[in-house]
C-alpha cells in the first residue's frame, strides 16, 4: 500500500502525522511524506527592483522550512514498523501538487489535515483537503484537528 500524507506543519497536520503513525498497516506499506511551499508574490509590480539573490534565497529558507517540518514528522511514522518511510518538498501550489504527486507515484490513499475553516475563510483562503477530496483518483482520508483544550477560568 502506497500512502501519500501531506503535511504543513500546523497542528491538524502533525493529527494526520499521529493518525498514520498509530494505525496497525499492512506490511511494506510505503508512506511519502510530501511538503508543499508557496513562493510568496514579488509584493511589488517592479521585480527589477530587488536583488538578483532574493527568489534564490526565499527557496532556501523555504526549503529549510520544510525540511524542518517533515524532521519533526518522521521519527513518529519511522517508530511503526510497518512503514516504510520517505519524504519529499516541493515548490508551487499545495493543491495541483498533492494531486500530481499523488496520480504520478501510483498513492492508494491520501491524507491530510484539517484547518476546520468557517465557510468564509474556506471562500477566501480555499481549502487544500476539500479539493484534494474533489479530484484525487485515489481514496483520500481528512484528519480533523483535534478541539483545542480549554484552560480554566481563574
Amino acid at each position: 500500500m502506497k500512502i501519500l500524507l501531506a503535511i504543513d506543519g500546523s497542528p491538524c497536520s502533525d493529527a494526520a502525522v499521529e493518525e498514520v503513525a498509530r494505525r496497525p498497516w499492512p506490511a511494506e506499506t510505503s508512506v511519502r511524506v510530501i511538503t508543499v511551499l508557496e513562493i510568496p508574490v514579488t509584493p511589488t509590480p517592479e521585480t527589477w527592483a530587488l536583488p538578483a539573490s532574493y527568489y534564490e534565497e526565499i527557496e532556501l529558507g523555504l526549503r529549510k522550512q520544510g525540511q524542518n517540518i517533515i524532521d519533526s514528522a518522521l521519527p513518529k511514522l519511522q517508530a511503526n514498523k510497518a512503514l516504510s518511510v520517505g519524504s519529499i518538498i516541493v515548490l508551487g501550489s499545495p493543491r495541483p501538487e498533492i494531486l500530481e504527486e499523488a496520480e504520478s507515484w501510483g498513492a492508494d490513499l491520501i491524507v491530510v489535515g484539517s484547518h476546520g475553516y468557517s465557510a468564509l475563510k474556506r471562500f477566501l483562503l480555499g481549502s487544500v483537503s476539500q479539493a484534494v477530496v474533489s479530484h484525487a483518483k485515489c481514496s483520500v482520508e481528512v484528519v480533523r484537528c483535534p478541539p483545542p483544550e480549554k484552560t480554566p477560568e481563574t
